[in-house]
């Protein structure tokens, strides 16, 4: 118990728990995307850079709620989404994901020349508004509103686009307009997830939205499994939590991390936890056991 109660007021540990919640949140947005629509996108990194620059900006200059600040962040994010969306989403595949790659470094180059968002040197001087608690509220809510996205009308029709787009079109679906409302969604969560990392650190630099964390992110839904948020779930888990125990081979981060990549492509082609539904399991449990009584009173 004293050693529970010690992780729990030990600082260092704290971050690390915060920061694996708020990368969690980009994760499940990037799910939306990547393995509900089959959209690959390798630029979700501008869209976290566009929500906290966004928020950060609006705490600093007009002093705002957070909480309307983070909004504001998510939605910034969303409308890129839509503005990025509408004219790459028409490509698939690889010319998707080159699209959105080169997105994220147009956003990152923009903000290293903007003198409002301090420029290469960073903008400061932003207040700690994040914690703990904070973060795993939000977790909870983008994890409920998740599954009530994937259990409705709107996500049965983006699982159709994802498995077969030409046939999802003859049965009335408009493809175009549900990738769209899908990547939107997922970059206002990523917004979201900006938000809270800009007033954890209370300190932005482009150097933190590179390619590297976009890769980092996908990362975390590849492994967990593409479609499954208890995977996307756990995929984060276990690489942000990773490096924290294997400090001492830290440079060599991405390359562990593309090893992964090809590891998961050769041995679990759909990841750690890839089409498990744990409802549907539950449901099946239940059923089973319903049966089972009901033979042993028939029994009786």
């Amino acid at each position: 118990m004293e050693a529970f109660v010690n992780v729990l007021t030990n600082p260092y540990y704290l971050q690390v728990a915060t920061m694996m919640g708020i990368f969690l949140i980009a994760a499940l947005g990037l799910h939306l995307i990547t393995g509900v629509t089959g959209q690959f996108s390798f630029g979700h990194a501008a869209f976290l850079s566009i929500g906290a620059y966004s928020s950060a900006l609006m705490t600093i200059h007009l002093h705002t709620p957070f909480i309307l600040n983070m909004l504001a962040g998510g939605l910034m994010a969303a409308l890129w989404g839509v503005l990025l969306g509408f004219p790459s989403l028409r490509l698939t595949g690889d010319y998707l994901g080159i699209t959105t790659l080169g997105f994220g470094e147009i956003v990152r180059v923009v903000f290293i020349n903007m003198k409002i968002t301090g420029g290469a040197g960073g903008l400061g001087g932003i207040p700690r508004e994040t914690n703990i608690l904070i973060v795993y509220i939000v977790v909870a809510l983008t994890i409920w509103g998740l599954y009530r996205i994937q259990n409705s009308r709107f996500g049965r029709a983006l699982a159709a686009i994802r498995e077969d787009e030409i046939a999802a079109e003859s049965m009335g679906i408009n493809p175009l307009l549900y990738k769209i409302q899908g990547f939107a969604l997922g970059t206002f969560f990523a917004g979201i997830s900006g938000s809270l990392f800009a007033h954890m650190m209370q300190y932005l630099n482009p150097a933190d939205f590179g390619f590297a964390r976009s890769f980092e992110i996908l990362n975390y839904v590849v492994l967990g499994g593409l479609g499954s948020i208890p995977g996307a779930i756990l995929g984060t888990a276990v690489l942000s939590l990773a490096p924290e125990f294997l400090r001492f081979v830290q440079e060599y981060r991405m390359l562990i991390y593309g090893a992964l990549m090809v590891l998961m492509m050769i041995f679990r082609p759909h990841g750690l936890l890839g089409g498990v539904d744990f409802a549907r399991l539950y449901k099946k449990i239940k059923n089973k056991r319903k049966s089972v009584e009901s033979n042993n009173a028939e029994g009786i």
